[in-house]
């Protein structure tokens, strides 16, 4: 499992690496200088607008990587590694998706704490006065902190969602569907009923909070435990679609 791993983030620090080595070096020697203060005032202000230009930056970057990761999956030549590697191919698929997924939100986490650090130095005019950044946390109660860390795991479940629905589809659309008359139409037929299927599945949690009707729409208005159950429900929808994906590359992948 550890060589999968290291093969995953061999083939996602490669199309992004370099990119976000730039933009964290970017964002530190922005925040450092102006919390010296040496930075006048339009310079910080371009300092956030080259911060927040990076952010776009960062994102296509990681939109590239997991690109470039999943053709490494399911097509040649790539592909060819994995399917000699006398290795089940649930390892595979987890150690890819994991990667992908810790890249994806590192990198947008340091692009996005960058700009908000340089906005908060801009806010303070370059005084340098650095007790006008530090963040006043005594407020808060450990429920809020324990709320916080759940909305990041409810963050982290959806996206890990959100891309195995991306490689389920490449699963399909490479055995299933492969070389079959219309298989591109049947391909986005499919993935529009996962997409629906999981729009759907929120009506589950109707006990656990407010269901309103707009029509023939139907929406669940969540409390801290809606919130809390809507965990456990994303991750049993990935692992749905990382159980079939799995036994899809098993079956038969065409490189």
């Amino acid at each position: 499992m550890k060589v999968q791993f290291k093969y995953a983030f061999l083939s996602g620090v490669a199309a992004r690496g370099n990119v976000f080595i730039a933009v964290f070096a970017l964002n530190a020697v922005f925040i450092v200088l102006g919390l010296l203060g040496v930075l006048p005032l339009p310079a910080l202000i371009t300092a956030v607008s080259l911060s927040g230009a990076a952010i776009a930056v960062m994102l296509v970057m990681n939109v590239i990587g997991d690109i470039a990761m999943i053709r490494r999956m399911f097509a040649a030549p790539g592909a060819y590694l994995y399917a000699l590697t006398p290795v089940p191919r649930w390892k595979t698929l987890l150690a890819n998706l994991i990667t992908m997924a810790a890249m994806d939100i590192v990198s947008m986490t340091v692009a996005i704490t960058g700009v908000t650090f340089i906005s908060l130095i801009l806010a303070d005019a370059g005084t340098g006065n650095i007790s006008n950044i530090v963040w006043n946390t005594s407020w808060l109660a450990a429920g809020d902190i324990l709320f916080g860390i759940w909305m990041i795991v409810l963050m982290i479940s959806a996206y890990l969602l959100i891309l195995m629905v991306i490689i389920s589809g490449v699963a399909v659309k490479k055995s299933l569907f492969y070389q079959k008359r219309g298989g591109g139409v049947l391909t986005v037929l499919m993935a529009l009923g996962i997409i629906c299927i999981i729009n759907a599945s929120p009506l589950l949690l109707a006990p656990f909070g407010e269901v309103y009707r707009w029509g023939l729409h139907f929406t669940v208005v969540l409390g801290r435990l809606g919130l809390a159950m809507s965990v456990p429900l994303l991750l049993i929808q990935t692992a749905v679609l990382f159980v079939i994906t799995s036994k899809l590359m098993e079956r038969k992948i065409n490189l």
